[in-house]
């Protein structure tokens, strides 16, 4: 079982394993916090955790237990600063991890682009988006998945109607007490109108998204949702799915992209996301 010996140290396989799991731990971690805030109190954190562990196997006893304190207060501190973020973490484990038996069996038995047309009505979410696009009305339509989103749903006003062109429109016109906010789509039923998304602090977000385009991006980070967004200023109209932004050129590129998207067909999302992120690659090195 052992490998090497380090000094005084006795190195097996288990060590290193040790070792590899939480190198990726503290990587996921970081990747789950970087462009926020919260990666600078982490660090600091890390640091202070490391000299610990260093003064300890040298045996300064009176600073191993005044850091030893902290460090066991530190946890129950950790929960209070890292409340937003350890929440993003389990959604999205949770994001990844689906027992809907259902959903099984759909991906097991059922033809993904059928599936698609049954789950959601794409012509009357095509049709209301182009409108909303000429007429330069701010949408924001979130298309539940695995999950119905409920949390979020109970944070705005619950319809539970079925999905049609004239209410979406009916929703997000100017003047409507519901237009304020995201509607959320779920089993081709307009759940909830009005809802309150979470707001991405990713820092990498172009300057000229607005809160609606990072509200989108937001949601989509802690879950498999689709988000469509029209915006107000230009009536351009975008895709957001993994917390990623996809700009939409045209009618059919619209319903070719929201099918892919809607689907259970995990080869042609990848596919549909590395095309796009060659795409946004090939612009900026053309302002550049």
């Amino acid at each position: 079982m052992f490998l090497f010996f380090m000094g005084f140290l006795e190195v097996t396989w288990i060590d290193i394993l040790d070792i590899l799991l939480v190198s990726l731990l503290l990587y996921q971690v970081y990747r789950l916090l970087k462009g926020s805030v919260a990666i600078k109190i982490f660090l600091g954190v890390l640091l202070v955790y490391s000299v610990y562990l260093l003064v300890k196997v040298m045996g300064m006893h009176l600073l191993q237990r005044i850091l030893g304190q902290f460090i066991g207060v530190g946890v129950i501190a950790a929960f209070i600063l890292f409340q937003q973020e350890i929440r993003k973490f389990l959604m999205l484990i949770g994001k990844t991890t689906n027992f809907n038996s259902k959903t099984m069996l759909k991906e097991m038995f059922s033809k993904k682009e059928k599936e698609t047309e049954e789950q959601f009505n794409i012509n009357a979410i095509i049709e209301s988006a182009n409108i909303l696009s000429s007429t330069k009305t701010g949408a924001l339509v979130v298309f539940a998945k695995t999950s119905e989103l409920k949390f979020y749903a109970e944070s705005g006003d619950i319809l539970d109607a079925e999905l049609s062109k004239r209410l979406l429109i009916a929703i997000f016109q100017k003047y409507s007490p519901l237009h304020d906010g995201s509607v959320i789509i779920a089993n081709n039923r307009i759940k909830a109108a009005r809802c309150i998304l979470p707001v991405s602090e990713n820092e990498e977000i172009p300057a000229h998204l607005g809160l609606r385009h990072r509200a989108a991006i937001g949601i989509t980070e802690v879950t498999d949702s689709v988000v469509l967004v029209v915006s107000e200023e230009t009536g351009n109209t975008s895709l957001a799915y993994n917390g990623k932004i996809f700009p939409v050129l045209a009618k059919n590129d619209l319903k070719n992209k929201l099918r892919i998207l809607l689907s259970n067909d995990s080869n042609a999302i990848a596919h549909l996301e590395e095309k796009e992120e060659k795409k946004q690659m090939n612009l900026g090195s053309q302002e550049l």
